[in-house]
């Protein structure tokens, strides 16, 4: 895993400003609404959003490196994703808090982000 291959840092035009809260923010798939923004954080160096999947994903969150977000619109206060709905709910199951602070976690979410989808391109 290295912290500069793209999937933890925003995409350059992405409309991301340093500082900018993104909690609360709903969050959009490429196939629709994924949930809401719980926090942003950057162990390691390796910035994430938790965020909160709601009912269709019976209840629980999601981790989804910030290297898949192509737009930030803060006057939307919509984040929308390179990935589908089912793309994330793929994603290692996130179970505690404690996960967003693990690097091997950490590892195996960037690697599920990196993987070619359907259409042959990473999601990031």
């Amino acid at each position: 895993m290295t912290i500069d291959d793209g999937i933890w840092s925003y995409v350059p035009g992405s409309g991301h400003a340093e500082g900018l809260d993104l909690t609360g923010y709903t969050v959009q798939a490429s196939d629709g609404t994924l949930g809401e923004v719980e926090r942003e954080a950057a162990p390691h160096g390796l910035r994430h959003l938790v965020v909160d999947a709601g009912l269709w994903v019976f209840g629980h969150s999601a981790v989804v490196p910030v290297g898949v977000v192509t737009s930030v619109d803060p006057e939307a206060r919509r984040i929308t994703l390179s990935c589908t709905r089912d793309e994330a709910k793929q994603a290692p199951r996130f179970r505690t808090d404690s996960e967003t602070q693990d690097p091997s976690y950490l590892a195996g979410v960037g690697a599920h982000y990196r993987r070619p989808t359907s259409h042959g391109t990473p999601p990031a």
